[in-house]
């Protein structure tokens, strides 16, 4: 049935667009996530040993570690500041308050297999792969502008796996270009990459402030999608249901 509203929205907006770009966030609009435990818990329990190694001392349990070092981690990926923040620096800080002093060639490791869990975590929406499809048909440019504080290398990876990388232009997460959105220049520094105006864009994604607020401070318009949206925008922001409603937009 979801196949069936797809195409025919597609085919209702094959008339020529009114924008050049579609610029899009990443999580809760792109993609899912579901937190993945029981993969985290494994990787940390794989590291006990060089961590006991690193630190000449019984490691703690991997329930710990996950209670005390990535759980705290969290608030670092929904920092409300427009400064992005350096995650390696953060993921260092944070092992060390929890006591634990480990060589930064150890953490990266860590890190990267951490990391990895989420690239299997992830969720594309159902919607997704076809409506990129379909933008690139029709001369439309699709950039991937989101924030995201961790290593470009492994936010690039995670893109190019599940599928969103190979039909997008650009892809220009907050971690590559040191300011977080609703900074204006990360939004005009998207639409550069594509060669795109600011009055021939749209922006899509699932929070006012750096979806539809920012973006309209530059030129773009913009629209908030709901399908994933952690919040219902108030009266007046114009709002999608799916990703499925887009193409009559344009």
């Amino acid at each position: 049935m979801r196949m069936h509203s797809v195409r025919r929205n597609l085919n209702a907006a094959y008339a020529r667009p009114g924008v050049d770009a579609v610029l899009f966030d990443y999580g809760r609009t792109l993609v899912t996530f579901d937190y993945p435990t029981e993969d985290l818990l494994a990787v940390l329990e794989r590291f006990l040993p060089r961590i006991e190694d690193a630190l000449g001392v019984t490691a703690p349990t991997a329930d710990a570690l996950m209670r005390d070092v990535l759980i705290p981690l969290e608030e670092h990926v929904e920092s409300p500041g427009e400064d992005e923040v350096s995650y390696e620096d953060v993921y260092r800080a944070t092992w060390h308050r929890a006591g634990f002093d480990l060589p930064d060639d150890l953490l990266h490791e860590i890190l990267d297999q951490e990391q990895l869990c989420w690239d299997r975590a992830v969720r594309v929406d159902p919607d997704a792969l076809q409506l990129l499809s379909w933008l690139g048909e029709q001369g439309i440019k699709r950039v991937v502008c989101s924030n995201a504080p961790f290593p470009p290398d492994m936010m690039l990876r995670q893109v190019a796996s599940n599928g969103v990388g190979g039909l997008v232009d650009s892809v220009l997460f907050s971690s590559q270009f040191g300011r977080r959105k609703p900074a204006p220049g990360i939004y005009r520094a998207a639409l550069a990459s594509v060669g795109a105006a600011a009055e021939r864009a749209l922006f899509v994604g699932d929070r006012v402030r750096e979806d539809y607020e920012g973006p309209r401070a530059v030129g773009m318009r913009a629209v908030i999608c709901t399908a994933h949206a952690a919040e219902i925008p108030p009266a007046g922001i114009p709002t999608i249901a799916s990703l499925a409603e887009l193409p009559a937009l344009l």
